[in-house]
């Protein structure tokens, strides 16, 4: 079996038994075509049972040379999945794989922005532009609802309940969760729909599709970020923001104001509880308060 045929089962394997999005399998194909690129490889001609451990050893010694540790986890992740499958299927006998060690990598706190910051964020939005309401929309649905910016571009109209205020959010793995749509959300999505969406071009393959752009189509990713990084310069955040920040500040937020972590679990869609702990270390000064506030022995009583 040649390269491009166990790289095209490989790809099936992803998606149908693992369940992965297509962002997902695109970024596990191009650790592989990276090895392929270095070794110039012929993908018809040449068989992956044929590279063996120190190959791979010296394409990995070569790319940490000028890639960062996070993006060099990521890429022995990717190699190793693979050929983990390979292994599994019987196409190879021995992992080359095995003897690689991941880089260890310290637990990064995500950017996140306050309350104030949030609010002047959201002041910065001008709603007399034609996609006025169509912007603060999606700021009010990645803060309100904490969705990834996968799921937002994907978001439509047929899974939001007004009546009930829920959002039914396909997130990874095509697995499907509820979450609160809050009033600001439900506000200006309500607006958007009514008086900029249904008076605008809609092609008929998105129109069921929340978010479209002066097109009618589907918003892509890059656009959401691109739009962020604008409103966070014109409020004059100088901290580096995305989508995910508002997703980040949705959960720290959550936190502070009381909500639990298996709570906040389930609505950011986290498949473990460890994912969502991060945020329970993010806000020092918070935690010092819940301890002043709570714990018996906070201070020493004085005479």
């Amino acid at each position: 079996m040649n390269w491009k045929s166990s790289i095209k089962q490989y790809k099936n394997y992803l998606k149908i038994e693992r369940g992965l999005s297509s962002n997902s399998i695109i970024n596990y194909l191009f650790d592989i075509d990276a090895l392929i690129k270095y070794y110039k490889i012929d993908t018809d001609k040449k068989s992956p049972k044929d590279i063996n451990s120190d190959e791979i050893q010296a394409f990995v010694y070569e790319e940490a040379k000028y890639k960062s540790s996070s993006s060099m986890a990521r890429r022995i992740s990717g190699l190793k999945s693979f050929f983990n499958y390979l292994n599994f299927e019987n196409i190879r006998k021995h992992d080359p794989t095995d003897l690689i060690e991941t880089p260890k990598l310290g637990r990064k706190l995500p950017e996140v922005l306050s309350i104030i910051e949030i609010e002047k964020l959201l002041s910065t939005i001008d709603l007399s532009h034609p996609q006025g309401y169509r912007n603060i929309a999606i700021v009010e649905t990645l803060y309100g609802s904490g969705l990834r910016v996968s799921e937002l571009v994907n978001l439509t109209i047929s899974n939001l309940f007004f009546k009930e205020k829920i959002i039914k959010v396909i997130g990874k793995g095509n697995k499907q969760r509820l979450i609160p749509m809050g009033d600001y959300s439900k506000k200006y999505i309500e607006i958007y729909i009514e008086k900029q969406r249904s008076i605008g071009k809609i092609d008929p393959l998105y129109s069921d599709i929340l978010f479209l752009n002066r097109n009618g189509r589907q918003l892509t990713r890059a656009m959401i970020f691109t739009l962020i990084k604008k409103f966070g310069s014109q409020a004059h955040i100088l901290k580096t923001i995305s989508p995910h920040t508002l997703r980040h500040s949705f959960a720290t937020h959550l936190l502070e104001n009381g909500a639990d972590l298996r709570t906040i679990q389930v609505m950011m869609g986290h498949e473990s509880i460890t994912s969502t702990e991060i945020y329970a270390h993010m806000d020092t000064k918070y935690l010092k308060s819940v301890m002043d506030n709570f714990h018996p022995r906070k201070k020493l009583i004085s005479n």
